[in-house]
């Protein structure tokens, strides 16, 4: 399986260990057609993106995109950060940013106190093998929700990892709103079980490397792996064959004022 662009890559500008331009390059050589560079979002505690950074990370993305004759998109993999809905990107950064990818990280920083059960208590249950509790799935899923419905997001990454939510309600919502699921080739997040009422729904899917290193760029074993498992049909799987996703932020953005 090859894929047509990797839309989950990071940088130095978080902590991956290339440059953009290395990425890029190292996609033009897997003969990609694209590479997006979605380094953590600004609120992501560790590794976020600092904001002063965002003027070299548009221009070193730009570079890049001219020097090796591929799409380097400038994008981010935004922090849900509330059951509010509350992303990183404001509509400043819709203006210059290419494509939106948004994701449950441990380390954001939260909206709220309550909001913070969302990751931490997410992290320690999975930590400890316990069960979460009812309500917990629910608050963790109307997160999700809320960020689809109220965010043009085009990839919703790693869903479930370390954390709880409803898959089918989600993919629902992503189905219905025109946002990508992520099968990611770093991590399994979803269960079969879970791929596989995910798959029901009729969503869209991606399949992305989370590459923190160049030699992980465009990799797609794992995913393949579990694809196979639960069948899930290649037709849905939109950055393979030659075929490109059609994203609903870049839509969004034409009718921007």
């Amino acid at each position: 399986m090859k894929l047509t662009a990797d839309y989950h890559t990071h940088t130095l500008y978080s902590h991956g260990k290339n440059t953009v331009m290395e990425n890029a390059e190292r996609a033009k050589e897997l003969g990609l057609s694209a590479v997006a560079i979605t380094d953590h979002g600004f609120s992501h505690a560790m590794f976020g993106v600092k904001r002063k950074e965002t003027p070299s990370l548009l221009k070193d993305c730009r570079e890049a995109e001219q020097a090796t004759g591929i799409r380097v998109l400038a994008g981010m993999e935004c922090n849900i950060r509330g059951v509010s809905g509350l992303t990183d990107f404001t509509e400043e950064d819709y203006r210059v940013f290419d494509i939106f990818l948004a994701g449950v990280h441990v380390m954001a920083r939260y909206e709220t106190y309550s909001d913070r059960k969302i990751g931490w208590r997410g992290w320690w249950l999975t930590q400890l093998h316990l069960k979460p509790s009812a309500s917990l799935i629910k608050y963790t899923t109307q997160a999700y929700i809320n960020t689809i419905e109220k965010n043009p997001v085009d990839i919703l990454t790693h869903l479930n990892f370390q954390c709880f939510s409803d898959v089918t309600e989600v993919a629902k919502c992503c189905r219905d709103y025109g946002t990508y699921i992520e099968i990611s080739s770093k991590k399994q997040h979803l269960t079969d079980d879970e791929l596989d009422k995910v798959v029901q729904t009729g969503v869209r899917f991606v399949i992305n490397s989370d590459a923190h290193r160049i030699d992980r760029i465009g990799e797609t074993t794992l995913a393949e792996e579990q694809i196979k498992r639960v069948g899930v049909p290649l037709d849905r799987i939109d950055n393979i064959g030659g075929r490109l996703p059609v994203f609903r932020f870049a839509e969004f953005k034409k009718h921007l004022s």
